[in-house]
């Protein structure tokens, strides 16, 4: 056990505090890691993941060294760590968290904010030649604005941490737009009444329905074929992500690799063979099939629902969970047409998880309640049943799912 991971994980407790003064002085301290790789930054309310997996798999298709840094991990802390789509070793992870954790303590650094400088020094190390970001919240005042991007991506702007960034698409849209920068270049996929907002920061921006224009066709349970044609060219090529979202994130990510000198061959290699476990994920289990996806704002479940919908499977079994802050009522709204009941749980090791008795009233199917994720998959039927509602809660499903280990620590972020 390390007792420094312990004490990272402790800071979890301490919150969130936006800022960049801590963090820049906290890789300061560390010699900059940051300035030994180009670094591209991916906000958005949603899809920001899948966006950034996907670009950094084409990256690494293109011969580049890539980092990819995520958050939050489903089940291990070194999935956010990502050098050419494969884990570095736990042991390296630690021994660099070593190094960082006194210079942290003095500072008073947040979970958050070690996090980020503990990957810069990870990908510094690697040799990394551009490390693909996912900022955390908001954009402005995260941790991972501190680093000076040489693309910036804006996936989506929807209402969700709104105390913390505001009550309108307009107030969440203003600080995502930090991670812009004057005359860089951008991409984006947010709606088109938020384009002047975002050109108003001064970035070179290509837009998807603008400069950018998107055709995919469905190709069922193997994901989608996407045509694109914008400045930089015409591409083609097939992703397995699923739903029309997932479509729509690789036209940006592939966006945001033209804009980068990306061939169309890297491009299209990257596409096909992306990862993103734990969205829009099918799993065998038990003669079972369960759909994990991390749908847990209503933005997201209403992906989700589009989804299965254009998949055209029936109403279906649904395991579900998710942290107490969040809009319950407005996911289950969006899960309606396409959910036949469902099994309420938490996450275990999540103390800001819901209630599942407080969740039952919101659902007008047969409700069942299950006191862990084990339970809740002991309690499925035969045939496909999908989970979702908190990335905390796939994070404990996946690993049972598939025979492997599970996490032991309390998550908070």
């Amino acid at each position: 056990m390390s007792t420094d991971l312990d004490w990272l994980y402790a800071r979890q407790r301490v919150g969130i505090h936006p800022g960049l003064t801590r963090v820049r002085a906290l890789l300061q301290r560390l010699g900059d890691p940051q300035q030994a790789f180009r670094a591209v930054l991916v906000g958005g309310t949603n899809g920001k993941g899948s966006t950034s997996a996907t670009l950094a798999s084409m990256l690494t298709a293109g011969g580049q060294r890539t980092g990819l840094f995520t958050s939050p991990h489903l089940t291990h802390f070194q999935e956010r760590f990502l050098v050419d789509g494969q884990e570095l070793p736990e042991a390296t992870v630690l021994a660099a968290l070593g190094r960082v954790r006194p210079l942290a303590e003095g500072l008073e650094a947040s979970f958050f904010e070690i996090v980020v400088a503990l990957g810069c020094v990870l990908f510094a190390e690697a040799g990394v030649e551009l490390a693909v970001m996912e900022v955390g919240l908001g954009g402005r005042l995260d941790a991972t604005n501190a680093l000076e991007p040489v693309l910036s991506v804006i996936t989506s702007v929807g209402l969700d941490h709104t105390d913390l960034l505001g009550h309108t698409h307009e107030a969440i849209a203003t600080e995502k737009a930090g991670i812009l920068r004057t005359g860089r270049p951008a991409v984006t996929g947010v709606a088109a009444a938020l384009w002047p907002l975002l050109d108003r920061r001064g970035a070179d921006l290509w837009a998807l329905d603008r400069e950018a224009q998107l055709e995919a066709r469905p190709l069922g349970w193997s994901g989608w074929e996407v045509r694109l044609r914008s400045p930089g060219g015409l591409l083609s090529f097939q992703t397995p992500l699923l739903g029309e979202h997932g479509a729509r994130n690789a036209a940006l990510a592939a966006l945001a690799a033209q804009r980068l000198g990306l061939d169309e061959a890297a491009i299209a290699t990257g596409a096909r063979t992306v990862r993103w476990p734990g969205r829009m994920e099918r799993l065998s289990w038990q003669g079972r099939e369960v759909l994990l996806d991390g749908a847990h704002n209503p933005d997201g479940a209403a992906a989700l629902s589009a989804a299965l919908q254009a998949l055209a499977v029936p109403p279906l079994p649904f395991v579900f969970g998710s942290a107490a802050d969040k809009d319950v009522a407005g996911v289950v709204e969006q899960l309606r047409p396409v959910m036949a009941s469902v099994i309420l749980t938490r996450a275990q090791l999540s103390p800001r998880a819901a209630d599942p008795a407080s969740l039952a009233p919101l659902f007008q199917v047969p409700v069942q309640l299950a006191g862990s994720p084990q339970e809740a998959l002991g309690l499925l039927p035969p045939g496909l049943s999908v989970a979702c509602g908190s990335l905390y809660l796939i994070g404990e499903l996946r690993p049972l799912l598939l025979g492997e280990a599970a996490g032991t620590r309390e998550r908070w972020q």
